[in-house]
């Protein structure tokens, strides 16, 4: 499995994300926003966190206007997967590879903190190390991570079960632990093909035990396999 991380201006989560599929038993290469094309043999593109020109202009809104974006649209159309991150999830929905957008957290205020998320299916890709319903532990660092859709786009994202984590706490409550305010407690969502899952929390923070845990591994290790 091949793996290609996008680096813009100011992301800064490649190398973290790179080595989460290495550690998986991937291989991950590096790609540039301005490139054309994909690096060859390309499985799962991977759009990483960070701070995208600055996040200026809205979140992810130049970095989806990249070159390279072209090629990813395209990559995504034929079904190939499309992991994206934080910074990363923030460029898909602007690059209209998933619904919604996120907006500034409802508390106004940064947050950095350990995160705990319900995986709601255990069927896709990106999820088959876990089960539905299990609470894992992550890691959260944004200031604009709150999902935010339209009401009919928000019962299809439910009905067709595409929401893929939401925030809760410890014990799996999804009412007592949203960080940012996002619509349902959404931390995740997919595309219709279920083939592009967008994210805000950090799975690729927690992959070796020496840093705190290893909750983020099972999705990498999900995605290498299924690819």
């Amino acid at each position: 499995m091949r793996a290609a991380v996008i680096t813009f201006p100011g992301i800064n989560r490649q190398d973290d994300i790179a080595r989460a599929f290495t550690l998986a038993g991937g291989e991950a290469v590096h790609a540039w926003h301005a490139d054309t094309a994909l690096p060859g043999g390309t499985d799962v593109v991977v759009l990483p966190g960070g701070f995208s020109y600055g996040d200026y202009l809205r979140c992810g809104a130049i970095a989806a206007r990249a070159p390279i974006m072209d090629a990813v649209r395209a990559h995504a159309a034929k079904g190939g997967y499309v992991l994206a991150v934080c910074n990363g999830f923030q460029i898909a929905c602007e690059a209209g590879l998933l619904p919604g957008v996120l907006m500034r957290n409802a508390g106004l205020k940064f947050v950095c903190r350990m995160q705990h998320l319900k995986v709601q299916r255990g069927d896709t890709d990106f999820t088959r190390h876990y089960q539905a319903g299990q609470v894992i532990e992550v890691c959260i660092a944004h200031g604009e991570g709150n999902y935010v859709t339209d009401d009919e786009t928000l019962a299809r994202l439910e009905g067709e079960g595409r929401v893929a984590f939401r925030y809760c706490d410890a014990a799996g409550d999804e009412t007592k632990r949203n960080p940012n305010g996002s619509r349902n407690a959404i931390a995740g969502v997919y595309s219709e093909n279920l083939r592009v899952l967008g994210m805000m929390p950090h799975p690729e923070n927690l992959v070796e035990s020496l840093v705190g845990g290893t909750d983020g591994l099972g999705l990498f290790q999900s995605l290498v396999k299924a690819a």
